[in-house]
């Protein structure tokens, strides 16, 4: 269950304000669990099996258009790489650039610090409410829910996160958030929900899509005109010139950054690239990983304030939310080398199945398998559970690994996290039946004699299968009965391969044998 928090949440100017719960991933049971639940819905899974099958195919063939694919792979990895070994003097060069042009910088340690920065600046703007461009840090932030408990509304002006939004969902893709919708679903709650936040929806407006749009535009448009302050995230940052840059494929963010009086952006600290030349790089693979285009229809930079051009004010709020803890751990800072593409999303067979509210964070899939234990602090003790499945929901296929634009070894960092799960259950590590399994495996392999016989051992469990030579159907007790109840593996053979090998040899050769 997802816990749902009572707030206040002011509408549009003229309309009383209303208490309404906005849903939250604080409550999300463990992988395994959320995901029985979602694999129960044959809907959901319709939906997901359609937008992913589609999005993979179109990235595809955008990749194979690319003859150096491969190298810009190569190419953003190590440039991500070196950022993170100059991570604080390139941080400092970016601060330093963006006051020079006029803007105003601040460091927030975590979400609420980060929160209280931007309502403070909105109550000194006099504003009571922000539109936003689609950011997945403020989502990891809860800024909405910070922001509508001081009495500000945030409108996410995103079409799919405007879905979410009015359906008073939880976003469940990182590209896609209203993924798990289909259009007639998206129809009803135009329908329903839009006149209570503004502009509501044509009493006929049905499920074409070019409709749905028109009428997203029309309701956004007023609070695109209306609005004070903005708020936003950021692709990336170019430290020698103290750019911010976002990239977006509907013009809802161009509206954002060009008309509001102010300026907020919340950027998660690893988005930075040393130099302009490096955006040659990202803007190559970023959009063909997305959106499987050539290139992003919209892209905006801005460096600073220009005085008569666009908002007059500018602030960055530079986060670290368990950024640096991430950084220090040499095998899972590969994950700060994401750019939030989603295509590892889009190939994963266990995120199709279950879609993305089943890990519990605004970051799904095997991106966030990596990505939210570290944030949360997998290594501390006593780690919460939930956070402790997420390693685990994976089958290690490698396929995330093979589109990653940025070459993160998703699977590799998975085993090293379930590691560090395994040492922070204690007892239960160095005792339970797993470890059990594990040690007496380790002393299997640890000698030829030892080896020889388990395999003698396991041929006789080969003959007591008997003739159908499958392990699965056959009762076995504990974990190795939990293990073969969804699973099946052929019996070991009957006469062992160095049993086997010696006969073998001896009639081949008239005698002797190798051991």
């Amino acid at each position: 269950m997802r816990d749902q928090r009572p707030v206040v949440r002011v509408t549009s100017p003229g309309r009383p304000a209303i208490h309404e719960p906005l849903p939250t991933f604080a409550g999300t049971p463990p992988f395994p669990e959320a995901a029985k639940v979602a694999l129960a819905d044959p809907q959901l899974r319709r939906n997901l099996r359609m937008a992913t099958t589609t999005i993979r195919t179109k990235r595809a063939r955008a990749v194979e258009e690319c003859p150096d694919w491969e190298e810009l792979r190569v190419a953003g990895a190590a440039i991500k790489d070196d950022v993170m070994a100059r991570l604080p003097e390139l941080l400092e060069q970016l601060e330093s650039n963006v006051v020079a042009a006029g803007g105003v910088v601040h460091w927030a340690r975590d979400g609420a610090e980060a929160n209280a920065i931007v309502a403070r600046i909105v109550r000194d703007a006099g504003a009571t409410e922000v539109v936003k461009v689609k950011s997945m840090v403020t989502q990891e932030i809860e800024l909405n829910e910070a922001l509508a408990l001081q009495g500000i509304d945030a409108w996410e002006t995103d079409l799919a996160e405007l879905i979410v939004q009015l359906g008073h969902d939880l976003p469940s893709h990182i590209l896609v958030p209203a993924i798990h919708r289909n259009r007639s679903e998206i129809r009803d709650i135009f329908r329903t929900e839009m006149g209570a936040a503004g502009r509501p929806a044509p009493a006929d407006l049905g499920n074409d899509p070019r409709e749905l749009a028109e009428a997203a535009r029309l309701h956004l448009r007023e609070k695109f005109l209306r609005a004070r302050v903005a708020v936003s995230g950021a692709n990336f940052a170019v430290a020698e010139t103290g750019t911010v840059m976002v990239v977006e494929s509907e013009g809802n963010g161009r509206m954002c950054l060009t008309l509001p009086d102010v300026l907020i952006t919340v950027m998660g600290i690893e988005k930075l690239v040393p130099s302009w030349r490096d955006l040659e790089v990202f803007l190559q693979l970023l959009p063909r990983s997305s959106t499987a285009e050539r290139m992003n229809p919209y892209t905006s930079m801005w460096t600073g304030v220009t005085p008569g051009d666009g908002p007059q004010v500018f602030h960055l709020i530079l986060l670290d939310n368990g950024r640096t803890d991430v950084l220090s751990d040499t095998v899972g800072r590969q994950a700060l080398r994401c750019i939030k593409c989603s295509a590892c999303l889009n190939v994963c067979p266990v995120y199709e199945r279950t879609g993305g509210h089943a890990y519990g964070s605004p970051y799904p899939g095997p991106i966030g398998a990596i990505l939210t234990p570290q944030l949360r602090g997998i290594a501390r003790h006593p780690v919460d559970e939930q956070t402790a499945s997420l390693p685990y929901a994976s089958s290690l296929c490698g396929a995330c690994f093979d589109v990653c634009p940025v070459r993160i070894d998703i699977p590799e960092i998975l085993v090293h996290l379930r590691t560090l799960v395994v040492r922070q259950h204690g007892w239960r590590a160095a005792f339970g039946q797993e470890a059990g399994m594990m040690r007496s495996l380790g002393g299997a392999f640890g000698g030829p004699r030892r080896l020889g016989a388990a395999e003698r051992v396991a041929s006789v469990g080969g003959r007591v299968v008997g003739r159908s030579g499958r392990i699965g159907r056959v009762r076995l007790p504990g974990m190795l009965g939990a293990w073969f109840r969804a699973r099946d593996l052929r019996a070991p053979a009957k006469v062992p391969f160095r049993r086997w090998w010696r006969g073998h040899a001896r009639d081949r050769d008239g005698g002797g044998g190798g051991g």
